[in-house]
C-alpha cells in the first residue's frame, strides 16, 4: 500500500490477483453487491441495492443452503473518454454467493426489484423437533439375554 496513495485504488488493485476475478478486465468491469440478511417470521429474507439493474439481468439460485445472485449492469451511455477525477458508479457483472443460515424451501424462493433494492425471499423449511433415542450399552463379547 502506497502511502500517499488511496487505500481503495490500493485495494482494488489487490483485488486484481483473487481467482474469481482473473478474467475480468478491470475492477470496474466486475462487482460485488453489498447485501442484508435478515429473519421476518419464517422467512429469511436477503436484501442488495441493484439500482438500475433490469430485473431480466439477474439471476438468483440456491442450492444446498447456498444463496446465489449474479448479472450484470449496462450503463448505456457510458463513454469511455471521459477524463474522470473520480468514479464510482459500477456498471458490469456482478456476483455474491452467500451461505444461509438455516434450511430453506429452495423451490419457493421468491425475488423482487423494488425502488433499486433486490429483495430475495428464502421461506424456511419446518424443522423436526429433537428427538431423544435411548441407547442400550452392551460390553463387547458378551451376549445380550
Amino acid at each position: 500500500m502506497s502511502v500517499a496513495g488511496d487505500p481503495f485504488r490500493d485495494m482494488e488493485g489487490g483485488m486484481h490477483h483473487l481467482p474469481a476475478l482473473k478474467n475480468v478486465n478491470g475492477i470496474q468491469k466486475a462487482f460485488m453487491p453489498a447485501l442484508d440478511m435478515y429473519e421476518e417470521q419464517n422467512t429469511i429474507i436477503v436484501e442488495t441495492p441493484l439500482a438500475g439493474v433490469d430485473p431480466k439481468d439477474v439471476e438468483i439460485s440456491v442450492e444446498k443452503g447456498v444463496l446465489t445472485i449474479e448479472g450484470s449492469h449496462k450503463k448505456e451511455h457510458e463513454v469511455d473518454e471521459k477524463n474522470y477525477y473520480h468514479k464510482e458508479v459500477r456498471s458490469g457483472s456482478f456476483f455474491r454467493k452467500i451461505g444461509l443460515p438455516s434450511s430453506v424451501m429452495e423451490d419457493q424462493v421468491t425475488a423482487e426489484i423494488e425502488n433499486g433494492v433486490l429483495k430475495i425471499s428464502c421461506p424456511k423449511a419446518e424443522t423436526k423437533g429433537a428427538k431423544k433415542v435411548s441407547v442400550k450399552v452392551t460390553e463387547k463379547g458378551k451376549k445380550q439375554q
